[in-house]
């Protein structure tokens, strides 16, 4: 009996510590993820998450300054709710998946300041990762201003980051930058700090304590700025931070402001294996959902593009023809016209070309320049779209034209003010009917959701990079062998891949296989192929004959084996038909045992490479298949 005492008082005592200490769990459905959340000694939010019960971020401090207000220190939690299951279906026109579901728990943590405002933090944890945000419930008139977010994510000294830096604001070409166009550190601690001294942006790749954590945003609203990472000495973690001064649309507002109510991005971390990560569509799954538009004319699909390896003087009429009858051919939807199509080919036979494309099948796509005063570039059309008048007039030529979409090109940052540019030009886009594509620009962060109109975005220092310069292309390998895991795995990406033949004054690291293996393996709405006709004419029967047949709006994903910068073999389905692709970033050759078991079809075939060029292959189901990946080699599979 006295045992019985004893223990009943150790449990009041132990649950009154607790309660005391403000200390809350919050778990996902199969109870691999955990938050521990709490109020530290300065009364600030923290929070430290485990998975499959290991430690894998330490405390990480939450808060956001407004101008009027303080939500960092000195907060009373008032309730923590229940957990709520939240759910949610949907359907992409692209990317990994085409039909996803959404499922976790929800927990909000209701708190308030020292003056008695309030603010609320929504925790979300689902099979595959966390999302927070914040939320401000009171009613206002006037405009807040959020002067610093204070979301930290607080990784062990032990663990290691993959990273792209933040470029410093108007620098680079004609003072384009940022446009998420630099090369991964990779494998690196994760207090280095970066030369270019600006952070580094989302998605950002850690392993912790023998866990894959990624970390990124998404649902990026119009009254709330672009946010990437940076280390704080002080608080030893990586801090959201807010972008440079010069990120802004002239005049306009750099940090978030809005009225009240009002509710923040979401941070979203997928946690697990490299499988987990790579198979993640936390990045979409809390976007905003589609706006309401017709989406008839939405057709994913891959492009002919003459620029990448032609340059400049490939956009004219004559061109262009010859690019329209390649895509024809080759069984693609589309052919982009590049810049100062304007001039070197004009409106009226833009007009034409337009018809005779769509006798051949084939859709245009048109280059515009999005700048006004905010860099130096002189590529035209440019200053066409810059407010919803000039939209309205330019987008109504080209859908007299018959122009099916525009690849706009040259923004300037992640301030609030530019990223309410982005959303005003994806609303005017979709009402008439237009395709976007969005170049030197930031990351969509789940905007192909909210506008099934934007179907792709580059955000990557992709191909044309490679054709400028030898350093570039001798980082191709491993570049590619990192995008998988990190910029593509949430937002479709234009890199315009593959060159199969030659690139001009460039040795190309990479092998032919290699490059076939891109199309498949970097997701992207509109897939523009770099190959010109006279390379693809070099090519064997059988290989272009797999590349008239590339789907873009997959129904599956399946991660089978790779490391982040070293080598990736993913698989994507589409209808009965899988698509198994690889790629060697090392220079070293490696042999892999795929098994074909989860496959549909019995036979299909394997194209890879020996020392002649490409080799094609019979393979069945049933079998266990090894693959040798030659230095800087691929392969592809079909069955």
């Amino acid at each position: 009996m006295r045992k019985i005492v004893v223990l009943v008082v150790l449990s009041l005592l132990l649950s009154s510590f607790v309660e005391k200490k403000n200390d809350y769990l919050f778990v996902n459905a199969n109870k691999s993820i955990k938050i521990e959340f709490s109020l530290n000694q300065n009364n600030t939010p923290i929070y430290k998450v485990f998975y499959k019960d290991k430690l894998v971020m330490n405390d990480s401090e939450l808060g956001i300054i407004r101008e009027d207000a303080d939500f960092y220190t000195n907060l009373k939690i008032i309730q923590v709710s229940e957990p709520k299951p939240v759910k949610s279906t949907y359907s992409m026109f692209q990317g990994k998946r085409k039909n996803i579901s959404y499922s976790a728990n929800q927990y909000t943590v209701h708190l308030q300041n020292s003056k008695g405002n309030l603010i609320d933090i929504i925790f979300q944890l689902s099979h595959d990762g966390i999302a927070l945000r914040y939320h401000f419930p009171e009613t206002s008139s006037d405009i807040k201003k959020i002067v610093e977010e204070k979301t930290t994510y607080n990784f062990d000294t032990t663990a290691k980051s993959w990273l792209q830096p933040m470029s410093k604001a108007k620098t680079g070409w004609m003072e384009t930058n940022p446009s998420y166009e630099e090369h991964y550190s990779m494998g690196i601690p994760v207090n280095t700090k970066p030369a270019i001294g600006q952070g580094w942006v989302y998605p950002a790749l850690f392993n912790s304590n023998s866990a894959w954590l990624l970390v990124s945003e998404s649902g990026l609203p119009v009254n709330y700025c672009g946010s990437h990472l940076v280390y704080n000495d002080t608080s030893k973690a990586m801090q959201v931070t807010f972008p440079q001064k010069e990120e802004i649309f002239p005049n306009g507002a750099l940090n978030p402001e809005s009225q009240l109510p009002w509710y923040t991005p979401w941070r979203i971390i997928a946690i697990g294996s490299l499988k987990t990560i790579t198979e993640s569509t936390l990045g979409t799954d809390l976007a905003e959902p589609a706006i309401p538009m017709d989406t008839s004319f939405i057709k994913s699909g891959l492009a002919s593009w003459s620029w990448v390896l032609l340059k400049d003087e490939s956009v004219n009429y004559e061109t262009t023809l010859r690019f329209i009858d390649y895509a024809s051919k080759m069984n693609w939807p589309y052919c982009l016209i590049d810049a100062d199509w304007n001039k070197r080919i004009g409106y009226d036979k833009m007009k034409e070309l337009a018809a005779y494309a769509k006798d051949k099948n084939v859709k245009l796509l048109a280059w515009y320049n999005s700048s006004g005063s905010w860099n130096s570039t002189v590529y035209e059309p440019k200053s066409k779209l810059i407010t919803h008048e000039d939209r309205e007039n330019e987008f109504s030529k080209l859908n007299e034209m018959g122009i099916a979409g525009v690849k706009v090109d040259f923004f300037g940052g992640d301030g609030q003010s530019m990223i309410a540019y982005y959303h005003a030009m994806l609303k005017d886009a979709a009402a008439h009917k237009l395709l976007i594509n969005f170049h030197g620009a930031t990351l969509p962060r789940g905007w192909q959701r909210t506008y099934p109109n934007l179907l792709t975005t580059e955000a990557i220092k992709g191909e044309e990079y490679i054709t400028f310069t030898q350093e570039v292309a001798d980082l191709e390998p491993s570049h590619c062998s990192i995008i998988p895991f990190t910029r593509n795995v949430f937002d479709p990406m234009d890199f315009t891949p593959m060159v199969l033949d030659r690139i001009p004054n460039i040795n190309r690291r990479t092998t032919p296989a290699f490059e076939l293996a891109l199309p498949v393996l970097f997701l992207s709405g509109i897939q523009h192929i770099a190959e010109i006709p006279e390379g693809m004419a070099k090519m064997p029967t059988y290989v272009v004959d797999y590349l008239k047949d590339i789907p873009t709006n997959w129904d599956d994903s399946k991660f089978i084996d790779g490391y982040p910068g070293k080598y990736i073999i993913m698989a994507r389905k589409k209808d009965n038909v899988w698509h198994i692709v690889g790629i060697n970033g090392e220079n070293t050759a490696k042999e892999v045992e795929i098994d074909l078991s989860f496959v549909t079809n019995t036979t299909g075939f394997i194209i890879d490479e020996n020392e002649n060029g490409f080799t094609q292959t019979d393979v069945s189901k049933g079998n266990k298949l090894k693959v040798k990946m030659k230095p800087y080699g691929g392969f592809v599979i079909k069955i």
